[in-house]
Parts: structure tokens; C-alpha cells; sequence
């Protein structure tokens, strides 16, 4: 037993567990609403799955948007697997849960951020929030890391 409670590793965890439960329900039931999510994901974790060729274009991260088209939508304890349209060309996916950077709802101005310690030292230099992913279904993103609660309001519109 460690000396200490672990309230980052734990806060991380139930992050992903909300959106482990999310993407379940919309698995079972659809999309409801308005909603729809902009995921920002690592591309270099030893378990995402993709094509060679989006690994090459987008060789650190990439954001992807369920929206309008998106299939085979399936969760497991540890990530989940979709196959979206990258300019008329479907492709699969699997995104491990713990490669998730960002995880944003604008339909309900929700959002979630996971960093590194080395970006929290960045991000005090500059700290100008954190980017909301743009409206580009299947393009790049910035937003470095693994893990760090940031305040909903930064969300906000």
C-alpha cells in the first residue's frame, strides 16, 4: 500500500470510465440529440489500431468526430473500436481508452483533457487553456497528454 492516495490516478480513471459508459450507450441506442464527440487520441500508443496510411499522415495524434457517419461502434473494458470516413474511405479503428487526449461534447459544452507532466510545465508558460478541437471530422489536433482535469468553463462558448 503506498503512503499516499493517488487522486490523479484515480480522477483519470473515472474520467475514463464516463466515457467508456458514453460510448456504450450510444453503441446500444445511437447518438441522441444533438450530441456528437471530437476524441483526440495518441497515434503512437503501442495499442491504437489504424491504417498505416492515417499513421503516417497523423504520426502523433489525430481528432476524430462521431457524428453524421460513423459504424460498427463497439466497447470494451479497455477501448473501443468504430470504422469512420476519412474522404470516401472507411476506416477502422480502435482507440485505446488510455490513449484518449481529449474527449469533447460541444452540443452540451462538455469536455475532458488528460496530459503528461512534461505538457503541465508547458502549459504554465503558455496558458492560454486548451484548444477545443476544431470542426474537422477526421483531421489533426493539438492538445498534448495523458492526463489532467481542466475546469468545464474552458469549454464553454
Amino acid at each position: 500500500m503506498s503512503d499516499r492516495i493517488e487522486y490523479g490516478n484515480l480522477m483519470h480513471a473515472a474520467m475514463r470510465g464516463l466515457i467508456r459508459t458514453v460510448l456504450s450507450d450510444v453503441a446500444a441506442d445511437g447518438l441522441p440529440g444533438d450530441h456528437h464527440f471530437f476524441i483526440t487520441f495518441d497515434t503512437t500508443h503501442p495499442e491504437a489500431q489504424m491504417a498505416d496510411w492515417l499513421r503516417q499522415r497523423y504520426p502523433t495524434e489525430i481528432t476524430v468526430v462521431l457524428q453524421h457517419w460513423y459504424d460498427h461502434l463497439s466497447v470494451d473494458e479497455d477501448g473501443f473500436s468504430v470504422t469512420l470516413n476519412f474522404g470516401d474511405s472507411p476506416e477502422p479503428l480502435y482507440i485505446p481508452f488510455d490513449a484518449i487526449r481529449t474527449f469533447v461534447d460541444p452540443s452540451v459544452e462538455f469536455g475532458l483533457r488528460f496530459e503528461t507532466q512534461d505538457s503541465d510545465e508547458e502549459e504554465d508558460e503558455d496558458d492560454d487553456g486548451p484548444e477545443q478541437p476544431g470542426p474537422d471530422a477526421n483531421g489533426g489536433s493539438a492538445g498534448p497528454g495523458e492526463a489532467q482535469v481542466v475546469s468545464l468553463d474552458k469549454f464553454r462558448k
